[in-house]
């Protein structure tokens, strides 16, 4: 669905440029565009193994299972259903960690890792089917709404494109982010009373 969305947007975008004479300035954008994209996803592609790493460090120095284990109590109120030494708490708690540091592109491998062992789990209750379980939406919905201390990719994209302080997003972002994960914290556990 989305590529024929892309797809017809492309298609509008080159008639109507075609329509006003202006069709050369469509390739001149695309040529500059697509340099633009290669430095952004250079530098992005910096950002996101450098944070991916520090991760790996913090796994190995046994951070993130310290982490884990402060976590445990906002785990035990948000999953109720899931028992304690689960793996699927690890890697909810690892995604939870690298979306609050900011790192939404470290915190992806967890939170795929995340829905194969909730998937697991519900397979281990008896439940089949296509069926995406309360716990699997409460993580999905608590993921998307990310609380975030330091938006690193924010931070990157301002500086790459010449921001004086890049860093000044991170008061408004810890705002935004905070009263999102609230919204989605209040919505799981009224949707959680309306399944039971």
């Amino acid at each position: 669905m989305l590529n024929k969305l892309w797809g017809a947007m492309i298609v509008i975008g080159i008639a109507v440029a075609a329509f006003q004479g202006k069709i050369g300035n469509v390739g001149t954008a695309a040529i500059d565009s697509s340099k633009e994209a290669v430095m952004l996803c250079i530098t992005m592609l910096g950002v996101m193994s450098m944070w991916t790493g520090i991760m790996n460090v913090a796994k190995k120095a046994g951070l993130i299972d310290a982490m884990t284990r402060a976590l445990r109590p906002v785990l035990r109120f948000l999953f109720p259903d899931i028992p304690r030494e689960h793996e699927a708490n690890e890697y909810i708690a690892a995604n939870i960690i690298a979306n609050v540091l900011g790192l939404g592109w470290a915190a992806t491998p967890y939170g795929l890792k995340a829905m194969a062992a909730l998937r697991e789990w519900q397979k281990e209750n008896g439940e089949t089917g296509n069926v995406a379980s309360t716990d699997m939406c409460t993580f999905l919905i608590i993921n998307i709404s990310s609380l975030q201390l330091i938006p690193v990719n924010i931070i990157a994209f301002r500086s790459q494109y010449g921001s004086v302080n890049p860093a000044e997003i991170i008061g408004p972002a810890i705002l935004a982010t905070v009263i999102s994960t609230i919204t989605a914290v209040i919505f799981c556990k009224f949707a959680q009373k309306l399944t039971n």
